[in-house]
């Protein structure tokens, strides 16, 4: 009798301690009544009723990445892409995640790869290679939307690599080097016009100086003449001999310097102007 009675309270002590459930951390336990939802436990001590309520699940809650997944876009300018995306997730209602959804993985792997190629459809190959971290925002924005009836929560996309195919890639790079030889063509045309356009300033510069110069020169000369003159009516023939033989003297200087004149004859009359010269300067200056 003694030994019927211990089994019993050992029975009855193994359905009371059943009751007591520690939930990890990271976990949450899905608790049904006869086959039916009745409440989630959370981390930490809790009770449930023996036999009556059963733990049917015991789900984590930790983040979870799924596994890159190469996703092929047709851009909206017909370019073939393949754009690698990761996602990463957490369940924060447990019940959901059990009784909506069998697979959670390949359900979210399913919408991302929608949500990828309506996106990158959306957009030119050239925006998807420059707006990653848009294209991940707006990921996260639709596939967030999309998985709130599961449970889930997005808390990180990123888009990974942008690849494409051989036969793209060859067109693409023939397209960057036209661009790059049209750029470098523009450089040099522009190179080739600011540089007449400097040849062209120096020459007016140059023509402007010569202009100012011969002005110079003819004020001189002008200036020259009408001393002579005023001389000329001030001192007579005297004058007028005096810039005659002048003009001598500078023609023969000019021939001297010649590299071909090797012998050099002065006419008799001229070595005569040179003393004249002399005598005519003495004159104009005793005056």
């Amino acid at each position: 009798m003694s030994i019927l009675l211990l089994t019993v309270i050992g029975l009855m002590l193994l359905i009371a301690l059943s009751g007591i459930k520690v939930v990890p951390q990271s976990q949450e336990y899905v608790v049904e009544q006869f086959g039916r939802y009745v409440k989630t436990l959370p981390a930490g001590l809790n009770f449930i009723i023996p036999v009556i309520h059963l733990v049917a699940s015991k789900v984590s809650i930790l983040e979870r990445q799924l596994e890159p997944q190469q996703i092929s876009v047709i851009t909206k300018d017909n370019v073939e892409i393949h754009l690698t995306a990761a996602v990463f997730f957490r369940i924060i209602d447990a019940a959901k995640s059990v009784y909506r959804i069998t697979d959670i993985d390949q359900a979210v792997q399913t919408t991302v790869t929608s949500i990828v190629r309506s996106t990158g459809g959306q957009m030119e190959f050239d925006e998807i290679q420059s707006k990653r971290d848009f294209i991940s925002e707006k990921i996260k924005e639709s596939l967030s939307e999309a998985c709130a009836i599961w449970g889930i929560e997005i808390t990180r996309t990123e888009v990974l690599d942008v690849s494409v195919d051989a036969a793209t890639r060859s067109a693409m790079q023939q397209q960057l080097n036209a661009e790059r030889e049209r750029r470098a063509a523009v450089t040099k045309a522009e190179g080739d016009r600011q540089a007449q356009q400097l040849h062209a300033d120096a020459q007016l510069y140059t023509a402007q100086k010569n202009a100012e110069a011969r002005r110079v020169l003819a004020e001189a000369e002008a200036y020259a003449t009408t001393q002579v003159g005023t001389a000329i009516q001030s001192n007579g023939q005297p004058a007028v001999d005096f810039e005659i033989m002048k003009q001598q003297i500078s023609s023969i200087a000019e021939i001297a310097k010649s590299p071909n004149a090797k012998l050099l004859i002065i006419p008799t009359d001229i070595t005569k102007s040179l003393g004249g010269l002399a005598v005519l300067l003495e004159s104009f200056r005793g005056k």
